[in-house]
């Protein structure tokens, strides 16, 4: 069941009813369908082979790290780490551990659930017989987005990365401090190291880069993904019209539509269409300045620039405008697959292939570096253009 999945809604909002704000509070994480707490219990509710495999213990739960792991070990480790657990709405973020009361609300029993280590350490060693003929280590687990804030170097509380993939993940260093989710803003364990855990703060946003898959195979507009560069450039960026994807907007995190009656499963001849590539582009850009400003007020640290990866950071109109829209410089790595390189550092400190984590944030190279070059009144007009067409949309419908 992937992330965006949304046939466990009704679990979400009945949980949302019965103790929406402490979970939240206790877990570090809001309550949306991507959770995977909410999934387990859509699963016990649904799949009679789950219900029954679980009753007779012959069945447990875990996310892909945990899957990954059993398999290669050849079921010698069922385990999970701090930074994926903590984005499942199962772990205590003040404890680390699992949260008794979730697991109570949701009725989860506790014996399918993985044990929890932290993110670099020896977990298990492979079955020589079935993988590489040796007993390699298997060492450093990950979440992915904190994976990706360890690979862009976003050690230090206060600095900050942005994923632009299909969908948009920003995340924000806050060191050994826990601020308490809100406005749509979650706060996961970013990485436990040597026993020290770094907690964040988390926006998301369903529809990033689909919106541009949506362009070219929903309406045609295009006929491939980078066409919305070229032609957002022949544009000239004015305050006013902007697209709405569907997103998790801080303090609406269940917003999906487009416009009224207009998903992103629309046709080409399914009117109006949105007013240009240029403002696909530009709505990436949006809802990652909505999240960071939430970040800033709630984690009192200024943001004083963004480090961006994931395939929309290959389009130098759209982070401009990023930096443009936050004041802030916008910096593109070398490296922009930085998931799979926070996973390589994690596992190599807990081999000691490498000595530290102050070894490894001097790592991180630059590739581009995109300063803000419009006036503060331009920014503002914009912004302010976005704001009253996402005021607009509140009234539409959230399923």
């Amino acid at each position: 069941m992937v992330w965006q999945d949304r046939r466990v809604l009704p679990i979400c909002e009945k949980l949302e009813a019965e103790d929406g704000p402490a979970t939240v509070e206790r877990t570090g994480m809001i309550i949306v369908p991507n959770d995977a707490a909410c999934k387990i219990r859509w699963f016990l509710d649904n799949d009679e082979a789950v219900a029954r495999g679980v009753a007779e213990g012959r069945l447990v739960y875990g996310t892909m790290d945990t899957w990954l792991i059993w398999k290669l070990s050849g079921g010698g480790a069922h385990v999970t780490d701090h930074s994926n657990n903590s984005v499942t709405l199962l772990q205590n973020a003040s404890t680390l551990d699992y949260d008794e009361k979730t697991l109570e609300l949701l009725n989860i029993p506790r014996e399918i659930l993985p044990e929890i280590h932290g993110s670099s350490e020896i977990y298990a060693y492979t079955t020589a017989e079935a993988f590489f003929g040796a007993e390699v280590p298997i060492a450093g687990i990950c979440g992915d987005q904190q994976a990706a804030a360890f690979g862009q170097g976003c050690m230090e509380p206060g600095t900050a990365k942005n994923t632009y993939g299909t969908g948009s993940f920003m995340v924000m260093n806050t060191g050994g401090k826990y601020v308490p989710p809100s406005d749509g803003i979650f706060s996961p364990v970013l990485w436990t190291i040597d026993g020290k855990t770094d907690y964040g703060l988390e926006g998301m946003a369903d529809v990033s880069g689909a919106v541009i898959q949506w362009l070219r195979d929903g309406l045609g507009v295009i006929s491939e993904s980078g066409g919305a560069e070229a032609l957002a450039r022949t544009v000239d960026r004015q305050p006013g019209g902007v697209l709405r994807p569907g997103l998790c907007r801080p303090g609406r995190a269940l917003l999906r539509q487009l416009r009224p009656g207009h998903h992103l499963s629309a046709s080409p001849g399914a009117p109006p269409r949105p007013t240009s590539p240029g403002a696909a582009l530009e709505s990436m850009a949006f809802q990652v300045r909505d999240a960071f400003k939430v970040m800033e007020k709630k984690s009192g640290m200024h943001l004083a620039k963004l480090r961006a990866d994931g395939g929309g950071a290959k389009s130098d109109f759209m982070l401009q405008f990023q930096a443009d829209i936050l004041g802030v410089p916008v910096e593109r790595p070398v490296i922009t697959e930085t998931t799979c390189l926070g996973s390589v550092y994690l596992a190599g400190l807990a081999v000691g292939y490498w000595d530290s984590v102050e070894q490894i944030s001097r790592f991180w190279k630059i590739e581009k570096r995109f300063e803000p070059a419009i006036s503060a009144e331009k920014r503002e007009a914009l912004c302010a253009g976005w704001d009253a067409a996402i005021a607009h949309a509140k009234g539409w419908l959230k399923r």
